[in-house]
C-alpha cells in the first residue's frame, strides 16, 4: 500500500491514470454494445461481429511506423490530447452511420476510429516512463493490471446495461463522453518539456517520408542490438494470437454451445470470472514481486493459463466452464505485471515510443490474422473447442520458449541501467 500511496502523490500521473481509465471504459463499452448489437440484428452471422473486432485491430498494420516516430518526435500530450477528442468526434459520426444502416460505412468509421487510438498508448507510455522512476514501474504496472481488471469484473456488465436501457445509440454517446474525459484530464497534466518533447522540438512537418523511414529503421536496429529486448518482444507475435481468439472465444463458447438462449447474461458472469481471476491473481503477482524475477514470474504465468484455457474447452455445463476461466485468469497478471515493470527499465526514454510502436503492429498482425481465420472457418472448419486449443497451446509454447530463452540474456545491458530485479 505504501508503494501505491507514494505513486499517487504525483499529480501527473494521477491525471494520466484517470484518462486511461475514462478512454478504456469508452472502448469498452464501445466494443461490446456493438458487438452484441450485431449479434442481435445478424444472429446467423458471426462473421459480422469478428469483423468489428477486425476493424479495431487491423489498422495498426497501417498507421504502425508512424505511432512509434510520432510519440518520440512530436508532444506526448497533444498527441494524446488530440487521440481522445478525434475519438469523441468519430464516435458521434458513426451515430449518424448506424441510423443510414450501410455496414461497409460503419466498418470504415470503426477502422478509422481504431487508426486513431493507435496513437494514444505508446505516448502515453512514453509520459509515464517519463514521470516514473524505475522503481515505480511494477506498482504501476501492478496498478494498471488491477483496474483491468475491474473493467473485466464490471465493464462488459455496464456496457450491456447500456445497451439494454438505452440500445446502442445510448453506448455510443457515453463511448464520446468518456474519450472527452479523458481528453479533459490530459489537458490539466503540466508535463515537462522533456518529458513531452525527449528528443527536443519538431512539427509535423519535419516528419516527412525519409524522416519517419530513418526513425522507423532506427527502432528495430535499437530493439536488435539488444538480445533481451528482442526475446521479450518476438513473443508478442504469439501474444497477438491469443487476444484475436480471446476477443470471440468467450462469446461463440456461450451462444453457440453452453447457453444459447441467455449468452447475454452469462457474458457479465463471464466478466465477472475473467476479472475476479485477473484481479486476484493481480495481487498475488503484486506482493511476489520482489521474490521472484520478471522471468520466471511470466514463464509461470504462461502456463499456468495456457493449461486451465485448453481444459476451458471441454466444460460442459456454463458454471464449469465459468469456473476453469476464473483459475485460468489468475495467471495472467504475471505476465502483464512483469512485463509492465521490466520492458520500460531496459528502454532508453528517447526510444520507447519506437519500441512500442514495434510491440502493437507485431500483437496486431497475428491477431488480424487469428481473426480473419475466425471469420472465415468458424464454425465450417474450425470447432469452438479447437479454438481454445489453439490459444492455449500458444500460451504453453511462448512459456516454454521464454523459460529457455530468457535466462541466457539476464545480465545484458542495453543503453540503460541492469534490469530490474532480474
Amino acid at each position: 500500500m505504501g508503494k501505491f500511496k507514494e505513486i499517487f502523490s504525483k499529480p501527473i500521473f494521477v491525471k494520466l491514470f484517470l484518462a486511461n481509465i475514462t478512454s478504456h471504459l469508452g472502448s469498452v463499452i464501445g466494443v461490446t454494445a456493438f458487438m452484441f448489437y450485431l449479434l442481435d440484428r445478424f444472429s446467423n452471422q458471426p462473421m459480422f461481429a469478428t469483423l468489428t473486432e477486425l476493424m479495431y485491430s487491423l489498422p495498426t498494420l497501417f498507421v504502425f511506423f508512424l505511432v512509434g516516430v510520432f510519440a518520440d518526435r512530436l508532444d506526448r500530450q497533444k498527441i494524446a490530447y488530440h487521440c481522445d477528442t478525434i475519438c469523441a468526434f468519430l464516435s458521434i459520426v458513426l451515430l449518424g452511420v448506424i441510423y443510414i444502416g450501410w455496414m461497409p460505412l460503419i466498418f470504415a468509421v470503426l477502422f478509422l476510429q481504431s487508426a486513431i487510438q493507435k496513437f494514444f498508448f505508446p505516448a502515453e507510455q512514453g509520459i509515464l516512463q517519463g514521470i516514473l522512476s524505475k522503481d515505480d514501474f511494477s506498482t504501476a504496472a501492478g496498478l494498471n493490471q488491477m483496474v483491468m481488471s475491474l473493467f473485466m469484473l464490471f465493464g462488459n456488465g455496464i456496457a450491456i446495461l447500456i445497451y439494454w436501457l438505452s440500445g446502442i445509440y445510448g453506448a455510443i454517446i457515453v463511448d464520446a463522453m468518456t474519450f472527452i474525459i479523458s481528453a479533459i484530464f490530459i489537458r490539466k497534466c503540466h508535463i515537462p518539456e522533456e518529458v513531452r518533447l525527449p528528443n527536443g522540438y519538431h512539427s509535423l512537418k519535419d516528419l516527412n517520408i525519409k524522416f519517419v523511414a530513418k526513425d522507423f529503421i532506427m527502432g528495430i536496429r535499437y530493439i536488435f542490438k539488444s538480445k533481451l529486448l528482442m526475446s521479450l518482444i518476438s513473443g508478442f507475435f504469439v501474444f497477438g494470437i491469443v487476444n484475436g481468439g480471446f476477443t470471440v472465444m468467450p462469446i461463440f463458447i456461450l451462444k453457440y454451445k453452453l447457453a444459447p438462449e441467455s449468452y447475454e447474461e452469462y457474458s457479465i458472469l463471464l466478466g465477472v470470472a475473467l476479472g475476479g481471476g485477473v484481479l486476484i491473481g493481480s495481487l498475488i503477482a503484486t506482493t511476489l514481486l520482489q521474490k521472484f524475477k520478471f522471468h520466471q514470474m511470466i514463464v509461470a504465468g504462461l502456463l499456468f493459463s495456457g493449461c486451465f484455457i485448453i481444459l476451458a474447452s471441454f466444460a460442459s455445463q456454463t458454471w464449469i466452464f465459468l469456473g476453469v476461466i476464473f483459475i485460468s485468469a489468475l495467471g495472467l497478471p504475471f505476465v502483464n505485471i512483469a512485463l509492465g515493470g521490466w520492458m520500460p527499465s531496459i528502454v532508453d526514454p528517447k526510444m520507447m515510443g519506437r519500441v512500442q510502436g514495434w510491440i502493437s503492429p507485431l500483437m496486431m498482425v497475428s491477431q488480424s490474422i487469428t481473426l480473419g481465420l475466425i471469420a472465415w472457418s468458424f464454425p465450417s472448419i474450425l470447432s469452438i473447442e479447437m479454438l481454445y486449443w489453439i490459444v492455449g497451446g500458444c500460451l504453453i509454447s511462448i512459456g516454454i520458449f521464454y523459460s529457455v530463452i530468457l535466462p541466457k540474456f539476464m545480465t545484458i545491458h542495453f543503453n540503460t541501467p541492469s534490469v530490474i530485479n532480474a
